[in-house]
């Protein structure tokens, strides 16, 4: 089948994602009579604007050439589009629960295993975190809620969905709706995150032990000017030490500068594995690797870190990661 250019526009002009611009020529029904004709087909995306110029001097087109031009060319951006919005980076937020008594922590468990996650759940987060400590202290315990967000829109409108979850409000009421003086908890305190552009995304960890006896090391590494920050950040990414990560297997859940929180300038960071001693023996081969041996010695990433905490972590049976 062969159409002509005007029988071409008409045919394909309400295509989706495709608009037509055309001078404003006379076309017969037949063929373009004009030496020189453009038609500009514009595909409308995020993408920079693809321009398809067609010129015509009694030309023919042929129906099934022009289907699959179509096709391709919509599978083709529509794939990049998708893997360009993929690769904009998560946010995290880590949400500490200070607990004082074992029962604010049997009804935070409560809370969170029958109604936060699967709230989160429904609401666009397919997998939450909650992790606590491995060594406990006799003063007070911390709960670790680790939630990952697509955008920041996401973290912003979390809230107000909840708020209008009625399952979640009904499978929370004692929790949310807690007595001054029969408190679930001390205080929450809140970190926000950015994922590093080298890992922009969480991971779940591949571990084959059972989750009691897995370690969760959370790091946070603190620098004494935001310039040495930067510095700290440049090292992980341009840097290699992820990939030095990646190349040992530290199953790494999530790399992360922190842009809210009250020990900034700051990164944080969650690695995984099997149990302690499978802990010790990755950290080992780090230490001991020729690409972290050269690197920690360049002379650009000196002092960029001032101080670093770590937390050893395990996550409850309800966890998803």
């Amino acid at each position: 089948m062969f159409l002509t250019i005007k029988e071409f526009i008409a045919k394909f002009k309400n295509y989706p994602h495709m608009h037509f611009l055309m001078p404003e020529y006379p076309l017969s029904n037949n063929i373009i009579n004009r030496s020189v004709l453009p038609t500009i087909a514009i595909i409308k995306s995020k993408l920079p604007i693809l321009f398809l110029i067609l010129v015509a001097n009694k030309l023919y087109l042929n129906m099934k050439i022009i289907r699959l031009i179509l096709i391709c060319v919509f599978f083709t951006f529509s794939g990049y589009k998708a893997f360009c919005q993929n690769d904009q980076p998560y946010y995290y937020q880590l949400k500490v629960f200070h607990l004082k008594t074992d029962d604010q922590v049997g009804r935070l468990d409560k809370f969170l295993s029958e109604a936060y996650l699967p709230a989160l759940h429904r609401n666009g987060i397919d997998k939450a975190g909650v992790f606590k400590q491995v060594e406990k202290d006799s003063l007070e315990q911390l709960v670790y809620v680790f939630i990952p967000f697509k955008s920041f829109e996401y973290f912003e409108s979390l809230e107000s969905k909840l708020q209008k979850d009625d399952e979640y409000l009904q499978q929370g009421k004692d929790f949310l709706m807690a007595s001054y003086d029969e408190i679930p908890y001390q205080r929450i305190e809140s970190i926000l995150l950015k994922a590093f552009r080298n890992m922009t995304s969480p991971h779940v960890p591949e571990l084959t032990s059972p989750k009691s006896e897995r370690i969760y090391e959370l790091r946070s590494y603190e620098s004494p000017t935001e310039n040495y920050f930067i510095s700290k950040v440049h090292m992980f990414n341009e840097g290699g030490e992820i990939d030095i990560f990646s190349k040992l297997n530290f199953n790494a859940v999530f790399y992360s500068e922190v842009i809210s929180g009250s020990h900034m300038p700051n990164l944080m960071y969650m690695t995984s594995f099997n149990n302690k001693q499978d802990r010790d023996e990755h950290w080992k081969a780090f230490g001991a690797d020729p690409a972290w041996v050269r690197l920690k010695t360049l002379p650009e990433y000196q002092n960029n870190v001032s101080k670093a905490d770590i937390m050893f972590l395990y996550p409850t049976d309800y966890s998803d990661f």
